[in-house]
């Protein structure tokens, strides 16, 4: 018998975004979550991502208490999810729980599920947001997260993706590297402030889209989840191509946004500005030392 080849990659690809409101209820917030999974993919969604702390938001003591480990039952649902709705799923990112001993911190991690509800990828957070904005916003995300430490990007039906969280969209080497390991697709599930994100959000995630050629998905929590924190999420979840052309930018609320790519538009973009040809690590790479600048 002759093998079967293998089915070349999709060339267009329907994503919907899921923009969300979740409070410190991680029961409801998972269930609102996956109910949108569902209407997602009856609206014809090949992928369905979910913003950051889908399952949960509040507190620092909350927010460990909802932590699971993976699998779990969390993670198990997700996977559930994919395989009965027929869809990738991005599963945002939610409290992951670990076995170093004297530090009650968790992982800040986003999974992504293949069709058949297999694990494609795991991206712990690296970049954690410790800020001071304008005096008034101040957030200390190393007081309940570890940082990550690895780059992470996956092979799918759709090409190579890479994965990243919030905070690291403004760290432009971290999507350079995984421009340079063949990602395609970015995705940036995210709880940013609205105090930098209606400055920031846009121009940053429409800078990474045109520095590296590729699209950037970015579902985003909206809202305060009905807590007194004073923490109030920016939303505007976007979809942007590999030119920095806005695709699509949810509503002022939570639901649904979709947009289709054709992925082919990531080759023709690098073909008339070949940036990723032309690095000259050599010349800046012991530019800026380690840390930051002096």
């Amino acid at each position: 018998m002759t093998p079967t080849a293998p089915e070349p990659p999709k060339r267009h690809l329907t994503v919907a975004l899921v923009q969300t409101d979740p409070g410190p209820d991680k029961v409801a917030n998972v269930e609102r979550a996956l109910a949108y999974v569902a209407e997602a993919a009856e609206r014809g969604a090949d992928l369905v991502a979910l913003p950051e702390t889908f399952h949960c938001r509040g507190p620092n003591d909350v927010k460990r208490a909802s932590a699971e480990p993976i699998p779990g039952p969390l993670s198990e649902a997700l996977a559930a999810a994919a395989k009965a709705h027929g869809v990738f799923l991005l599963g945002g990112s939610f409290n992951e729980l670990h076995d170093e001993p004297d530090d009650d911190r968790t992982y800040n991690t986003s999974l992504l599920f293949g069709l058949d509800g297999a694990l494609l990828a795991r991206y712990r957070k690296i970049h954690l947001f410790d800020a001071v904005v304008a005096g008034k916003l101040s957030a200390r995300e190393s007081s309940r997260n570890r940082p990550g430490g690895e780059v992470v990007v996956a092979d799918t039906a759709f090409g190579r993706v890479g994965l990243t969280i919030c905070y690291d969209v403004r760290f432009p080497e971290l999507y350079r590297a995984l421009a340079i390991a063949g990602a395609r697709i970015v995705f940036v599930p995210s709880n940013f402030t609205e105090r930098t994100g209606r400055d920031h959000w846009e121009v940053l995630l429409r800078a990474r889209a045109i520095e590296n050629g590729v699209f950037v998905v970015a579902p985003a929590t909206i809202g305060d989840g009905g807590g007194e924190g004073g923490f109030v999420a920016y939303g505007r979840s976007l979809v942007i191509d590999p030119w920095g052309t806005v695709l699509a930018c949810a509503p002022d609320g939570e639901g649904i946004t979709l947009a289709t790519l054709d992925l082919d538009r990531v080759d023709a973009v690098r073909a008339s500005l070949p940036t990723l040809h032309h690095l000259r690590p050599a010349a800046y790479a012991n530019l800026v030392p380690q840390g930051g600048p002096s």
